[in-house]
């Protein structure tokens, strides 16, 4: 294999498969990215038996062929090379060795037979339909923040990506929860979707998927199965497995009847609860807020450090009320609204708050509420 490729085509490609690769490997193959030269293309392949990424991209090929080579250690050569720079790759197939050059660098790198590398059993896909690329980015960025990190409860490891109706629509719906927060991302029902199998697309799938969306132009295909997800760009096709487990009934924790309104300036709100929370005690970062007619105040109580308190001007109508949140789940819920104001609605002190971006119903969170 010979090929001639842009550093900083190659440099994409290779920030892709090694953010794939595990840093901790039992299995030596899998530390490798497995490089294939055909025709006017080399892909890059990387997998961790759960995830599979193939990036594809232009080069010179001089000679068709493949080679599998430590991944971390190839970004980490690419990466310091200068810009502008022409890498070229050839590996002779007899000693075993991947020798990288560029100007008056020359890297000789070990590699492993190709044979090795194990290629994710392709899937019969029983639903196919296309998104754009802004419309996944927000179902997934808005709802990510609430996915559970406890193992022991590996269903909500995951966002929940399924077909459903809300008010009469059809739409294409992301749910996380970890048990105190939740948050439920709506956009219209692509075509082809209405069939799709509700999946749990796990943690670091989200975190790869994200790379994919950064143009607004793209269309992104999406195929799903009852045990894998794929999203696909002509140069980059992500392959996931799905969690194998139910998500739990969410629609059940999200409150209907909350009457008490409260609207507030998002930034405003976030900054404020950011400065109150300053001088809380790291473990237990209650906030609370004590609502009256178009008044809030925040305050923060800790004996062992001091307290803080803030007021801010509010939209409220109802009778008083106080209640106290975690500050780092306000903080994360107050950072997903996009529009001016943010909308709290509360029934009582120990029952979950409902908090919406203005009028718009598309995002829908949930926050348990803390003693204080």
């Amino acid at each position: 294999m010979k090929v001639i490729i842009e550093r900083s085509a190659l440099l994409k490609a290779m920030s892709q498969a090694q953010s794939v690769v595990e840093r901790r490997n039992t299995i030596p193959i899998l530390a490798n990215v497995l490089i294939e030269a055909e025709g006017a293309a080399v892909s890059f392949r990387a997998t961790d038996l759960d995830i599979e990424v193939v990036d594809k991209t232009l080069a010179t090929v001089e000679q068709a062929g493949a080679s599998t080579v430590a991944a971390h250690i190839l970004h980490e050569i690419v990466r310091k090379l200068p810009d502008g720079a022409l890498v070229e790759l050839s590996d002779d197939g007899v000693s075993g060795r991947l020798e990288v050059r560029a100007g008056r660098s020359n890297f000789s790198l070990a590699t492993l037979p190709r044979e090795d590398f194990p290629v994710m059993a392709s899937s019969e896909y029983s639903c196919n339909f296309s998104a754009p690329a802004p419309v996944l980015r927000r179902l997934f960025d808005k709802s990510k923040f609430a996915i559970s990190t406890e193992e022991t409860r590996y269903y909500l490891n995951g966002v929940y990506m399924h077909a459903t109706d809300e008010v009469g629509a059809p739409v294409l719906r992301c749910v996380a929860t970890d048990g105190h927060r939740l948050a439920r991302i709506d956009a219209p029902l692509p075509e082809g979707a209405a069939e799709m199998p509700g999946v749990i697309v796990p943690r670091k799938a989200v975190g790869e998927l994200r790379k994919l969306l950064d143009d607004d132009e793209m269309q992104i295909a999406v195929s799903v199965s009852e045990t894998k997800v794929r999203f696909a760009t002509p140069e980059i096709m992500l392959t996931s497995k799905v969690i194998d487990g139910t998500f739990p009934d969410y629609t059940r924790v999200i409150p209907t009847g909350n009457a008490r309104r409260l609207e507030v300036d998002a930034a405003e709100f976030a900054q404020a609860v950011d400065r109150v929370s300053t001088v809380s005690s790291e473990r237990s970062r209650a906030v609370k807020l004590s609502l009256s007619e178009d008044r809030l105040v925040l305050s923060v109580n800790a004996p062992d450090s001091g307290a803080a308190e803030e007021e801010l001007a509010v939209a409220y109508a109802d009778e008083p009320l106080d209640i106290g949140f975690n500050a780092k789940y306000l903080l994360e819920i107050a950072g997903q609204v996009d529009r001016e104001n943010a909308v709290f609605l509360f029934n009582s002190a120990g029952d979950p708050t409902l908090m919406r971006e203005g009028n718009d119903n598309s995002a829908v969170y949930v926050v348990m509420p803390m003693r204080v």
